[in-house]
């Protein structure tokens, strides 16, 4: 690695900037604890100054490892888009490193240390704003990174894979109106997240389309988690002029919705009709098994993978931006307004 005026880093001009010694910043590369939180700190922050990376000796054009970095690892959310990255790098031959940093600049600081003593090919980004500062440091070490549903508007230089989020609030908001629902409650994920917003814009397009007055007070806040949807449900089932069906934003909240119902003694479907967003494993398995809009987690995550190769071997992309078609999958836990009949099936 080089700095700006084309002169390599090395860890020797690192420890004369720091007043330390070259052991001891090697330390600070290899994760050591036997060093100063305050050399640390001065030690890392002319790292990420300096561009430093650590020299590699692969042979060029091979590609041996991605990076796959979350905000959390708390959701089955997550483990299928591991299970994608994983399923296309095994093929490929090559590693993977997976990371949560949990939203904290600590943990941000100490992964992109250590990601400097590997060499990685690319990191796959998951849920991330495209303006964090941590593109900053990718770029000075000329490590390419790829979005997975990118919290905010994409940045023209950072490519991004995504789901046609718009167009699933749309359909799961339709298949709704069409068994006859006019009170539809949506349980929306966090205002801050795109993905959030376009799925709020497709259920409103959906009610706005068949002539539906939007009811603000039938629209929750949710963070995606199970709580969050229990919440929301428990609150909504408690208005004067309650809804007949929710579409929750993911299959957790959904679920959540679920089990607001039941506390009620209120049947799904034949009291509520509720739809959610992702197609987890759990959503077949639920009782109901759960309508939902299928979210192509995997596909997403291997194709993420195969753009950080191609861009590790230098290919140009076709497009910075792409979007997986997202599905609507009819089960059990939508029926008509006022039926105790079930909707037709399309899960297979």
């Amino acid at each position: 690695m080089t700095a700006q005026d084309g002169r390599r880093v090395t860890i020797a001009a690192i420890a004369d900037a720091a007043g330390v010694s070259v052991p001891t910043v090697s330390r600070v590369l290899n994760g050591r604890t036997d060093v100063s939180s305050e050399t640390r700190e001065r030690v890392e922050q002319l790292l990420r100054d300096q561009g430093y990376r650590r020299r590699n000796s692969r042979q060029p054009g091979r590609a041996q490892l991605i990076d796959l970095v979350f905000n959390d690892l708390d959701s089955p959310w997550a483990v299928e888009l591991i299970r994608g990255v994983e399923d296309f790098a095994h093929a490929a031959g090559v590693g993977t490193v997976v990371s949560a940093v949990h939203e904290d600049a600590t943990a941000t600081r100490h992964w992109l240390t250590n990601l400097r003593t590997r060499t990685s090919d690319g990191v796959v980004l998951v849920m991330t704003d495209v303006n964090s500062p941590i593109f900053t440091q990718l770029h000075r070490l000329h490590v390419p990174a790829v979005v997975i549903d990118p919290a905010n508007g994409a940045a023209a230089e950072v490519p991004t894979v995504g789901a046609t989020n718009w167009a699933g609030g749309l359909s799961a908001t339709e298949h709704l109106i069409s068994l006859g629902h006019r009170r539809i409650g949506l349980v929306a994920g966090p205002r801050d997240l795109l993905c959030s917003r376009a799925r709020l814009d497709g259920y409103r397009a959906a009610l706005d389309a068949a002539g539906i007055d939007l009811d603000d007070k039938l629209i929750m806040q949710g963070d995606f988690r199970h709580d969050s949807g229990f919440a929301a449900g428990d609150r909504m089932l408690d208005l004067d002029d309650p809804p007949t069906a929710v579409f929750a934003s993911s299959d957790q909240m959904a679920l959540g919705v679920y089990e607001a119902a039941r506390r009620r003694g209120l049947r799904i479907p034949a009291d509520l009709s509720v739809v959610g967003f992702d197609d987890l494993p759990e959503a077949r398995w639920s009782s109901p098994p759960l309508t939902t809009v299928r979210q192509p987690l995997a596909e997403m995550g291997g194709l993420a993978a195969r753009t950080i190769l191609r861009m590790a071997r230098g290919e140009t992309l076709a497009t910075p931006r792409v979007e997986l078609a997202t599905e609507l999958v009819v089960r059990d836990s939508t029926a008509a307004r006022g039926s105790t009949s079930r909707s037709p099936r399309s899960d297979h």
